[in-house]
């Protein structure tokens, strides 16, 4: 018999026998929940028998037996009930939890997210996919599914997933396409270092998501709650569902501001901000430009995050802003990395290292901040060096430019779709779900092991396309990712160092040196960065003209 937590006050666990009850006590319960009707196994103790060694125990006890596979909904009222009136900490139990679990998560589906229902069964061991639907109908069984069936559902309207809709949509326009995504704005975000740096104006990064939906492809304006990938089903909030043929998942990742302590609260005033927001973009350029001494202090979290090299790009950009009003000499600038390297491709460190020297900037490693206090401006960070302990550093700061810890969002991680880290779980060369034959992934939400950048998306977009068209017509995959991504890093004002590379770092360059070499810092990549990449992802990514991202195709053999 083994006692899973749900929450502090409520544990499940399978068939409990007299003898288990001191243990139980001893373990800090308080009462006993029976979901298990007598009878029901030859091996069984009745409840009568456990009610009554429970009380000689000072034990409370309550039955509320449940047939299973048959958990109605008065039935979770009523064990929600039972909670309330039994003295807690509390047990349930039923022949192997699932019941008491499932009793559980109806009972808080009006108290809790879905994503933590979920999160606190799995990890009890429980799998709750067959009462998503009500969980998500406020632990209510849905009486009209109003089922919407599609060719292609695609989970996600950032780069890849309009990107994905569009390149499908010029290969085949006649699919039946929808694109589920709840946001009103898309935005440019690869644009938000340039607003940081002074360059781009915010609005520049900004378009309505009604304008850059593709013609022909169905808008459904609401989130997704969970999957239900053996039924061929999304559902979405308010227990709608949605039916699939093929489904894309390409929702991005999200930003977990609450993991650092206090940072919620000092976000956009007391010298905090982030180029990682629309809306503080503006505030660190605000900061940079009122800056004459102090400290600085970039952040950079655990890998991994979406485009890398953004949080040292914050710190170019305003050393160069610093170096030409002459007042670099009175700013302390700190890089602090939770990782143990500057760049994860090593052909690009030299390049940087001059500029880290340009700005006399310090690199700390292996510092993961942990905390800020923005009035007292002060910071702390996690010292995690290789075969030391951990160390906890305070930092003063006068500035701070802050990279949020990064994590599949809530309802990937607790789905089917995800591997253990929560990530879509992919063939990193066709990109194709390695469990559901039928669902693909891209973007910054799957688990191939490249560099989570928009430049990324852009070449995965047509690789998924090429494979569900074929897949369609009943052939194997016929194009394969090779792991390309790209980080233009923005060293100074007019000089970019243009990272291109893919899987375990190979250089994968898409000018010939003498056009850029990525290896140094160029004008030709600024004008790149500045010029040309905007109006390629609105004009060309977004709608289905893939220049320079043809698929690579699968080589026999």
């Amino acid at each position: 018999m083994e006692m899973k937590a749900l929450t502090a006050g409520l544990s499940v666990s399978g068939q409990i026998v007299p003898a288990d009850l001191p243990k139980i006590k001893d373990a800090g319960f308080r009462a006993i929940l029976c979901n298990r009707p007598d009878g029901e196994g030859s091996d069984q103790p009745s409840f009568d028998e456990l009610a009554k060694a429970a009380g000689e125990l000072g034990l409370s006890a309550a039955y509320l037996p449940i047939v299973a596979g048959k958990v109605s909904d008065k039935d979770a009222a009523d064990f929600d009930k039972a909670l309330t009136e039994l003295p807690g900490p509390v047990l349930a139990y039923c022949r192997t939890g699932t019941r008491s679990a499932t009793l559980w998560s109806l009972a808080q589906a009006e108290k809790r997210s879905l994503a933590d229902i979920l999160a606190a069964t799995k990890a009890a061991g429980y799998d709750m996919a067959g009462v998503v639907r009500r969980i998500v109908n406020g632990g209510k069984t849905p009486t009209d599914t109003g089922d919407a069936s599609y060719d292609v559902v695609i989970v996600g309207a950032g780069a890849g997933g309009i990107a994905a809709a569009a390149s499908l949509k010029s290969r085949q326009s006649g699919l039946e396409i929808a694109i589920i995504d709840p946001a009103d704005i898309h935005y440019y975000q690869p644009g938000w270092t340039m607003v940081g740096g002074g360059i781009f104006e915010p609005q520049d990064t900004a378009r309505t998501m009604g304008s850059l939906i593709p013609r022909d492809v169905h808008w459904l304006k609401s989130a997704v709650a969970a999957f239900e990938p053996e039924n061929n089903a999304v559902i979405l909030d308010g227990c709608r569902v949605v039916k699939y043929k093929r489904l894309i998942v390409c929702p991005g990742l999200k930003l977990d501001w609450n993991k650092i302590d206090g940072l919620v609260e000092t976000l956009g005033k007391n010298g905090v901000t982030s180029n990682y927001r629309y809306d503080l973009a503006p505030y660190t350029w605000q900061l940079v430009n009122g800056m004459f001494e102090g400290r600085a202090i970039f952040t950079q979290p655990p890998m991994p995050i979406k485009c890398a090299g953004a949080p040292q790009k914050a710190m170019y950009l305003s050393g160069d802003a610093w170096h030409r009003r002459g007042v670099l000499k009175d700013i302390d600038i700190q890089f602090n990395n939770a990782g143990g390297v500057l760049f994860g491709v090593k052909d690009y460190v030299p390049a940087l290292m001059k500029y880290v020297e340009k700005y006399d900037a310090s690199l700390n490693f292996f510092h993961n901040l942990v905390a800020v206090d923005g009035p007292a401006k002060k910071a702390w960070f996690d010292v995690a060096k290789p075969d030391m302990p951990v160390e906890r550093v305070e930092m003063e700061f006068d500035m701070m430019h802050v990279c949020p810890p990064q994590t599949a969002p809530d309802f990937i991680r607790v789905s089917p779709l995800a591997d253990a880290a929560g990530w879509v779980d992919v063939d990193q060369a066709t990109l194709r779900h390695k469990t559901y034959d039928n669902i693909w992934s891209l973007g910054d939400v799957m688990n191939a092991p490249n560099a989570k950048t928009a430049a990324a998306a852009r070449i995965q977009a047509p690789i998924v396309a090429e494979n569900i068209i074929a897949d369609i017509a009943g052939r194997s995959p016929v194009a394969q990712y090779n792991g390309y991504g790209s980080c233009p890093l923005t060293v100074e004002r007019g000089k970019i160092v243009l990272a291109e590379f893919g899987y375990g770092g190979a250089m994968l360059p898409s000018f010939p040196k003498y056009v850029i070499d990525g290896t140094k810092p160029s004008r030709a990549a600024w004008f790149l960065k500045e010029k040309m990449l905007p109006p390629v992802y609105w004009k060309a990514m977004l709608k289905g003209r893939e220049w320079m991202a043809k698929p690579e195709k699968v080589t026999a053999g």
